[in-house]
């Protein structure tokens, strides 16, 4: 007897295969891989160089190469603040524009963004 949550599980794959056109592999990639690391690992990397270079200035005790090491920490900090507002803001966008395809066609970019993410 067919049990009915994997007769729908298969027909939502299906349906996921073919709104992708075979993209899914790489659309997975993007919204699962490389939106995270945009999104987390860039501004980690950023603040701990800039906290590496104040500590080396620090140690240094040299007042000018401080304050400069500050003004780069600041700048890194504001920086990764940006990348991770950026990625968010790009995954919003892409979501509310996919959300928006009111067509009901399953083999737009719209079905294949949304059934990656769930």
């Amino acid at each position: 007897m067919f049990n009915l949550f994997q007769v729908l599980s298969a027909n939502e794959a299906g349906l996921v295969e073919d709104a992708c056109g075979g993209l899914l592999p790489i659309v997975r990639i993007i919204r699962q891989g490389v939106f995270p690391i945009f999104q987390i690992g860039i501004p980690i990397i950023l603040i701990v160089l800039g906290t590496v270079d104040l500590g080396r200035a620090v140690m240094s005790s040299d007042d000018k190469e401080v304050k400069a090491a500050q003004s780069r920490l600041v700048k890194r900090c504001i920086y990764a603040v940006a990348v991770f507002f950026v990625t968010t803001l790009v995954a919003l966008i892409m979501s509310l524009v996919a959300s928006g395809d009111t067509t009901a066609n399953t083999t737009g970019w719209s079905a294949c963004w949304n059934a990656v993410g769930k």
